[in-house]
Order: structure tokens, then C-alpha cells, then sequence
């Protein structure tokens, strides 16, 4: 399984590849959910908040992107697909970090 630190970073998939931006990967994967989206990393959030099974924090997101967006999501079904993440992959097997 990738790990979170790698999930929440993740750009793209090639293959059984999770291309990862070794940057962002860096500077903030101790950061927990809550504090991903207070700095406006709305997909890094949702990526752990999917990584953590928590509805509860993808609800908690939700209401931070509406607070800090002109345009609100209304659910957390358009989160997700809004910012192209619905679950963790399975069969990851090589991390590529960019």
C-alpha cells in the first residue's frame, strides 16, 4: 500500500507508478488534514482524509474550502470529484518523486 506521505503528494499514476512532488512531499507531510486545507492544499487534504478512512475530516475540508472560496462545494461526493481523487489506489508498487 503507498503510504500517506506519498498519496497526499501524488500528481499523477502511471502504470502500477505514483509520481510524487518530492517538494510538497518535503516541506509539509507531517502536516495533518486540517492543517493541509487551512493553507489551501485542498487535494493534499482530501488525499489524507481518504488515506485516514475519515468522513469526519473530509466534512471538516469541505467547510474550510466553502469558508475561504467564493463558490461553495455542497457535498462531499463534488469534493472528490472536483479535485480528482475518490479513493487510494491499490497496486502501487514504485513511488517516482519529481
Amino acid at each position: 500500500m503507498i503510504k500517506r506521505e506519498d498519496f497526499i503528494f501524488t500528481v499523477g499514476y502511471q502504470g502500477d507508478t505514483a509520481i510524487v512532488n518530492a517538494n510538497s512531499k518535503r516541506k509539509f507531510s507531517r502536516l495533518g488534514t486540517r492543517e493541509l486545507a487551512e493553507k489551501g492544499f485542498f487535494k493534499a487534504a482530501i488525499c489524507s482524509a481518504l488515506y485516514a478512512g475519515s468522513d469526519e475530516e473530509l466534512e471538516q475540508v469541505m467547510k474550510i474550502y466553502n469558508e475561504q472560496n467564493e463558490k461553495t462545494i455542497d457535498s462531499i461526493h463534488n469534493l472528490k470529484r472536483i479535485f480528482g481523487v475518490s479513493h487510494v489506489p491499490e497496486g502501487i508498487e514504485k513511488i517516482l518523486h519529481i
